[in-house]
């Protein structure tokens, strides 16, 4: 099923679904999805770094008509019966809620552990617990580790070079156990470096487009990790969106209870992203001064080249990202140019 079919039959059929990090990055860009496709929305979020006005943004969007198929649950995965409170009645979980970043889980290892691993295991115990028909979870390109062949191929991992990196693979490792354990349906989406509206450029543990954007539209200089060599697949938010949709409808029974790539199948250096990005916003506002980028150390626990290869999402649940990095960055731009700066 393509993913065109896949919304044509969401509409004819309306699921409840629960998106965990509601109010974050991508959780928020699947519940705007979601109600503009007619679905029935739970939300659980606790705000520790995802944005009530995130929400508020989507309530903009989709009008109230739809607003009122929403259902928001301040909650913490940490707490167990406030995931079983979630999953009430829910056809699909789209788990999204957990600690971020690299450099965080370095600084406070112990904190990530708690809400990606035991979170994660909350949330599993819960949905299996309602009897969801599928959970499907964020996993990450970070459990591949130190391995480095390229492109990045789902069953061909190494070492993971930090905490966040044990934490998601561990959160592999424990949905496989459900499986099969209690013929508990779950897939894993190894997102690549996802970027777009609604990403927080704020804060130590910004991700790399969000922040430069601000920095870029403040006229201040962009700080490169390493030499600008270092390489990444980044993929637009609307890729990861189609590929949360599909892997909890698809029917293929090969399909299920796996881990899939979720990227454009290409890599960008951070040289390169920098041109890209500031020529747009450049374009958008012709006024702005953009210095040139100033490079220093490579940051501890990075891998220095990362691109995906996406046949198995392709070919199991017949996922074919829209957005390139170019025409993301398009989309991506225009909204980083509308929330920062003047």
């Amino acid at each position: 099923m393509n993913y065109e079919s896949c919304l044509a039959s969401l509409r004819e059929a309306p699921r409840r679904w629960l998106v965990t990090g509601v109010a974050g990055f991508i959780g928020s860009n699947l519940l705007e999805t979601l109600l503009r496709e007619g679905q029935h929305v739970v939300g659980l979020d606790n705000f520790a770094t995802g944005h009530r006005h995130n929400l508020e943004l989507v309530r903009n969007i989709v009008g109230e008509f739809a607003w009122q198929r929403f259902t928001f649950i301040e909650g913490d995965i940490r707490e167990l019966g406030e995931c079983q409170r979630a999953c009430e009645n829910v056809d699909y979980v789209l788990h999204q809620a957990a600690l971020g970043s690299v450099p965080r889980s370095l600084n406070d290892p112990i904190t990530s552990n708690d809400v990606n691993v035991s979170g994660f295991l909350n949330m599993l115990v819960a949905a299996r617990d309602a009897k969801v028909s599928r959970f499907v979870y964020a996993a990450s390109s970070s459990t591949y580790g130190d391995h480095p062949g390229l492109p990045k191929v789902e069953d061909v991992i190494g070492k993971p070079l930090s905490p966040y990196a044990v934490t998601k693979y561990v959160n592999e490792l424990y949905a496989n156990v459900f499986a099969k354990s209690y013929g508990m349906q779950s897939i894993g989406l190894r997102y690549f470096n996802v970027f777009g509206p609604r990403q927080d450029p704020d804060g130590a543990y910004a991700a790399v487009i969000p922040k430069w954007a601000a920095t870029i539209l403040k006229g201040e200089t962009v700080y490169i990790n390493g030499d600008g060599t270092t390489s990444r697949d980044f993929c637009f938010v609307g890729n990861a969106v189609q590929a949360n949709l599909l892997a909890a409808t698809v029917t293929d029974a090969e399909a299920i209870n796996q881990v899939y790539n979720v990227a454009v199948g290409d890599q960008t250096n951070l040289i390169e992203l920098h041109n890209l990005l500031a020529t747009r916003l450049q374009k958008i506002r012709p006024s702005l001064v953009c210095p040139p980028p100033v490079h220093r150390d490579f940051r501890n626990g990075d891998v220095m080249h990362s691109r995906a290869d996406i046949g198995k999402i392709k070919t199991f649940l017949g996922y074919e990202p829209v957005y390139s990095i170019q025409s993301g960055l398009d989309v991506a731009a225009a909204w980083y140019e509308q929330g920062v700066g003047s």
